[in-house]
């Protein structure tokens, strides 16, 4: 059941021992000081504690286990077997390449076999892996496998669209650039017209600029 899932719900550093909050709030005082500032100026003397604070809830999906939020599934849906989809599901995640902000929506889809789970699940599902250090090809494909290992639907259809901070406030200094990716599983993927109902749904019949993952 796991056999998709099971490596990206271990992230690398739990290899290691955690290091302690003094020890977080001592490399952002070195932070500071590295960018110019003064530490030890009233302004920014109380920032390497905000600073922790802000990372425990950015990065609270490493606590999390994925497979856990989706346990509880319903299996009385009265024969319902079409398209179940949550659109627009805002979420903020943070680059692993620079910790800059991805803002963005994920769009969930599947397609019932036996079992149903809550909406709330599938949006918290989305929360939890925004909430880690991330690609955004890699989420995309975190949450639609997470779904299939777990609801073992007849399909799972997952769209991401995002705007990543590291290449508007740095680097190439393009603002206004979203990227799009999906992830298509089961009939989602070798179905058509199932496709085309879910990027109807979503707001994009063409499917133009998908980047599938």
């Amino acid at each position: 059941m796991r056999s998709k899932t099971a490596a990206l719900l271990r992230p690398a550093s739990k290899s290691k021992a955690r290091p302690s909050r003094e020890e977080a709030e001592a490399a952002v005082r070195t932070l500071i000081g590295w960018a110019g500032d003064d530490p030890d100026r009233e302004g920014v003397l109380a920032t390497p504690a905000r600073v922790a604070r802000a990372f425990e809830e950015y990065f609270d999906g490493y606590g999390v286990d994925p497979m856990e939020i989706l346990g509880r599934t319903f299996d009385e849906t009265d024969g319902y077997d079409e398209v179940v989809v949550l659109k627009d599901i805002r979420f903020e995640s943070h680059c692993e390449h620079h910790l800059a902000p991805i803002i963005g929506k994920a769009h969930v889809a599947y397609l019932p076999k036996r079992r149903v789970v809550g909406i709330s699940k599938l949006a918290r599902l989305v929360e939890v892996y925004a909430h880690r250090l991330q690609i955004q090809e890699k989420m995309t494909a975190q949450i639609a496998n997470t779904l299939d290992d777990v609801l073992q639907p007849r399909g799972v259809a997952v769209v991401i669209e995002a705007a990543h901070q590291c290449i508007t406030t740095r680097g190439i200094h393009k603002p206004g650039v979203t990227m799009v990716t999906s992830r298509m599983l089961g009939s989602f993927r070798t179905d058509a017209s199932t496709r085309r109902e879910f990027l109807s749904i979503i707001g994009n019949p063409s499917g133009a600029g998908l980047q599938n993952v």
